[in-house]
């Protein structure tokens, strides 16, 4: 699928990132790369509801071989149409293929039966921790410094989702299978943090489009040969056209969209505070479930909600 050249043949297609790289962090005022971030925290938060309505109908393996496939081809083609190449050097094969696998088809997978063993609830508030462990990540691998602000950010961030999550009146769930399921759904952000703070480095010679796309093609092979029984037996016929648009919605803007908007995020801004962004899906999740779901939204969500727009300030307002 992809070609790799020697050194001395690399093309990577992009000759402004290494300026665009050179100060992620410089600017601390809200620029238009937080706004594309709010943008795509909006999409993925949206995304759960349109999930949650297609897996009506689609099995989970079935669903996530189908949105990854469609994303990768997406991601190939305009990869190719903005670079013109799909190379990588020789030396990172290895390390693209660890990302792919970690980041996509472990994550994935995951989470996936993570989800099945355990409660939302569960889920959520363990999802929440994805910032501390980016930001703990990062540091101790000397890719970014932990920054009061960013330490305050991520506290607010995380007290805030606390608050949405337990603001629903949905009770946390300790028992046997729940400690099971808990413990993949740990393996998630763990994943995602290795996923984002490894890849940070790679960016000053990767466009985030081409970083996205050759790990996300690497890693949906596994995911489409594991889901293989489940397309085979799948009733197509029973899927609904409600099914199908929430399956394009989610490879092309949730997978597709936003995973380029995630490194791109990474690449001006850095791994800590664009992972702050992440607990501002959840927001945008329980607001996209109240408005299309008819579920309720009680006032702690709300504070909640604040705290963790309150945290995103924190972490990028201006030095003294």
């Amino acid at each position: 699928m992809f070609v790799i050249l020697p050194l001395e043949e690399i093309d990577l297609g992009s000759e402004k990132l290494t300026e665009t790289v050179s100060a992620p962090a410089a600017k601390s005022r809200f620029s238009a790369v937080d706004l594309m971030l709010v943008t795509m925290s909006l999409i993925w938060g949206i995304n759960f509801s349109a999930v949650k309505g297609a897996l009506a109908d689609f099995s989970p393996l079935s669903f996530n071989a189908l949105r990854f496939g469609t994303s990768s081809l997406i991601l190939l083609s305009l990869l190719w149409l903005r670079e013109r190449s799909l190379s990588i050097r020789r030396k990172d094969v290895g390390f693209f293929v660890m990302l792919a696998l970690v980041g996509n088809t472990a994550y994935q997978l995951f989470f996936i039966n993570g989800i099945a063993l355990t409660t939302a609830t569960n889920s959520a508030l363990i999802l929440a921790t994805t910032p501390v462990f980016i930001v703990l990540f990062g540091a101790v691998l000397k890719v970014e410094k932990i920054t009061s602000r960013i330490l305050q950010g991520v506290i607010l961030s995380f007290t805030g989702v606390v608050m949405i999550i337990l603001g629903s009146g949905r009770p946390l769930t300790f028992s046997d299978q729940s400690l099971i399921g808990d413990l993949l759904i740990v393996a998630n952000p763990i994943c995602w943090s290795i996923y984002t703070v490894l890849s940070k480095p790679r960016l000053r010679e990767y466009s985030p489009l081409k970083l996205t796309t050759v790990t996300m093609t690497i890693g949906t092979v596994p995911l489409l040969l594991v889901s293989i029984p489940s397309l085979s037996t799948e009733n197509w016929a029973a899927i609904s056209t409600n099914a199908w648009l929430s399956l394009v919605f989610s490879a092309v803007f949730a997978i597709a969209i936003g995973y380029v908007l995630w490194y791109t995020g990474v690449s001006r801004i850095g791994s800590s505070r664009t992972a702050l962004y992440d607990n501002l899906v959840t927001v945008f999740a329980v607001a996209s479930a109240w408005i299309l779901l008819s579920e309720s939204m009680t006032a702690i969500q709300i504070v909640g909600a604040v705290l963790v727009f309150v945290s995103l300030y924190v972490a990028r307002r201006n030095r003294k």
